[in-house]
């Protein structure tokens, strides 16, 4: 694996250590960002036994995630600029905030411009300790911008833009988007089965069960918190 490679999952996995962190209580927020949120609607969680079934949480750790998140966000939401600027801490070195917007909108799952404790927990939930399944699943979803249950070229050409933008200076020699293309026509011929032009949910998870490198990168988060 390339030392950029380990770089962006050493920071990933901080970047998810940090989110833990942030909605058990460990860590302070008393910046401005929480001070704009605090003007917002204020949110409270549904019911603990529905969360309960929808995540790999027991019901004591959702009330303790909960007790902590309301201390560090107390309008109870996280907005897309919060996020953005929490992902931005994570890769100084390039420009992260395409893809922190490809990532809120995969957490941001009723659309309405902001993270809730719900929304949080159950992402991190499918990171932490998704099954192999549940967790392409969530890789898929972020793959599809527009949620229209398949990948296009273009999309996964805005993902994986994204990505170099996010390594930035890290990356020797700097990326041509004639190569990322070419990655994108690589990715479509191994995934894209029946050849039409897109990939659904189906071909893509079939494809990356039978990749090893693939299926070991999902394991990146299984000790992180």
């Amino acid at each position: 694996m390339s030392s950029r490679r380990r770089r962006c999952k050493r920071q990933l996995i901080k970047f998810t250590q940090h989110i833990a962190r942030l909605i058990t209580g460990t860590l302070n927020s008393d910046n401005e960002d929480e001070e704009q949120e605090s003007t917002t609607v204020r949110y409270h969680p549904e019911n603990l036994e529905h969360l309960q079934s929808q995540t790999h949480f027991s019901r004591q750790e959702l009330q303790l995630l909960y007790r902590g998140f309301k201390n560090d966000c107390p309008s109870g939401v996280v907005n897309e600029d919060t996020f953005k600027n929490i992902y931005a801490l994570f890769f100084p070195l390039g420009d992260s905030a395409k893809y922190a917007q490809f990532l809120f909108n995969a957490f941001d799952k009723d659309k309405n411009g902001s993270l809730s404790f719900e929304e949080l927990v159950c992402d991190l939930s499918v990171l932490l300790r998704g099954t192999t399944e549940e967790k392409l699943n969530w890789a898929f979803d972020l793959y599809d911008i527009n949620k229209d249950g398949q990948i296009t070229k273009e999309e996964m050409l805005d993902i994986l833009k994204s990505i170099y933008d996010l390594m930035g200076k890290s990356i020797h020699p700097r990326f041509k988007e004639e190569a990322v293309r070419q990655h994108v026509r690589m990715f479509f011929q191994k995934m894209d089965i029946n050849q039409d032009g897109v990939i659904t949910i189906d071909e893509f998870i079939d494809c990356c069960q039978k990749d090893e490198n693939i299926m070991q990168s999902l394991k990146i988060f299984d000790n992180a918190v």
